[in-house]
């Protein structure tokens, strides 16, 4: 029986009318539908290390995180990301005032934007970017303005006047993802200073999405923006252990910052999950003291990983977008020609494609506000085993052939 109501207005708030089911779910399912390989999502097929694992274990059987945790996150955890920052970047947080510990770092970008945001306000970001994003900056109540990352020899790239020339009266933040998702590219140390140089004079907030930083393909490493000059007091830097340890369900991300923006930031965070993941925080805690050589056999892993699909993609018929950083590859779609790739529909190609080989992509398109910008556009996760890596490539050469 269908309940009736009094009134015509749609039950869904109006800001969030336009997001609706994520295509993370649609792919997913039809990955299962199909029996198909699911390179949509960007989760491993794999856990982390067996140490870290067996700390949380310990900590669970120790009863430490299995009641509420602190609210801004366990002492232990907090120094841990504060010594990571200094150790490896010589940023210097306080642990107790200038750290927080949140649901994963979509939780953070969500307490963080909702924080810091009111009606009216504008929010620069770098497009395509990361869905949550955009319904966050809805959910505050303020505006997105897209500057987009266009394809210039081989990569995407900032345009630095379309950057500068978006900037309003009415601006509040921009929001920054670097190693950036989908397109893998990696912001580099002249990009940055003129984005710390803008938003000094323009006196802006900046929000930082690092969940990368540790894959960074090339020597430079990742330059966090908050150690350029004038950025350590208006950047609040967002982390995650999810990506770095491969243990993405225990969702512990953290944000850095002063101790004024952090305050902040937790004021809107505790009305939201309030606290969570327990014990895992422990866990991460020990892995963020793991040694350099970890850190670095994970890097290489996952670049041997993109190297292997890159590969497979080219020879298959994509014109790939080679990532400086993540663990996605963004392919241009249109070399495979007209009915293959759809008229250059990536949405459509997508959706054809597990019937045709077997595999599962996401549409650059659904990370654009300008759909054009973003139609032929496909991403792939090389997160997974090799073995799986392996027979992927095996499917998509079909489409060569």
């Amino acid at each position: 029986m269908t309940t009736m109501t009094s009134s015509a207005r749609p039950f869904l708030n109006r800001r969030l009318a336009e997001f609706g089911t994520t295509i993370f779910a649609e792919m997913s399912a039809l990955a299962v539908a199909t029996g198909s390989i699911n390179l949509g999502q960007g989760f491993p097929d794999t856990d982390g290390p067996e140490e870290i694992r067996e700390a949380a274990v310990r900590a669970l059987r120790d009863g430490r995180g299995n009641q509420y945790p602190p609210g801004p996150g366990v002492p232990e955890l907090r120094t841990a990301i504060a010594a990571h920052q200094q150790r490896r970047y010589a940023l210097s947080y306080d642990p107790d005032r200038e750290v927080l510990v949140t649901a994963g770092a979509t939780e953070a970008i969500a307490a963080t934007l909702l924080a810091l945001l009111e009606p009216g306000d504008e929010v620069i970001a770098l497009e395509p970017y990361y869905d949550s994003y955009a319904a966050c900056i809805a959910m505050a109540g303020a505006a997105r303005v897209p500057v987009t990352l266009r394809p210039h020899e081989g990569a995407f790239r900032l345009d630095l006047d379309e950057l500068r020339a978006a900037v309003t009266p009415r601006t509040r933040l921009l929001l920054i993802n670097t190693p950036h998702n989908p397109t893998g590219t990696v912001l580099t140390r002249e990009e940055l200073t003129a984005i710390a140089q803008l938003a000094v004079e323009r006196d802006l907030l900046v929000v930082t999405d690092e969940v990368y930083e540790h894959l960074v393909f090339d020597d430079a490493g990742h330059l966090p923006l908050a150690s350029f000059p004038g950025m350590r007091e208006r950047t609040v830097s967002i982390g995650s252990a999810g990506k770095t340890f491969s243990f993405t369900g225990w969702k512990v991300g953290w944000v850095t910052s002063t101790p004024d923006l952090v305050t902040a930031v937790r004021s809107a965070k505790q009305f939201l999950t309030y606290v969570a993941s327990g014990p895992f925080q422990y866990a991460v805690a020990e892995a963020l003291s793991l040694p350099d050589t970890y850190f670095e056999a994970f890097r290489e892993d996952m670049r041997h990983k993109r190297d292997l699909l890159s590969t497979g993609l080219t020879e298959a018929g994509f014109k790939v977008f080679n990532p400086s950083g993540t663990y996605f590859i963004t392919t241009d779609i249109r070399p495979l020609g007209t009915a293959l790739s759809e008229g250059g529909d990536g949405f459509a190609f997508c959706r054809a494609l597990p019937q045709r080989a077997g595999v599962v992509a996401i549409p650059n398109a659904v990370f654009y506000d300008h759909r054009d910008e973003g139609a032929p556009f496909v991403r792939f996760a090389f997160c997974k085993r090799t073995d799986v890596l392996d027979e992927a490539v095996a499917r998509l050469k079909r489409l060569a052939a």
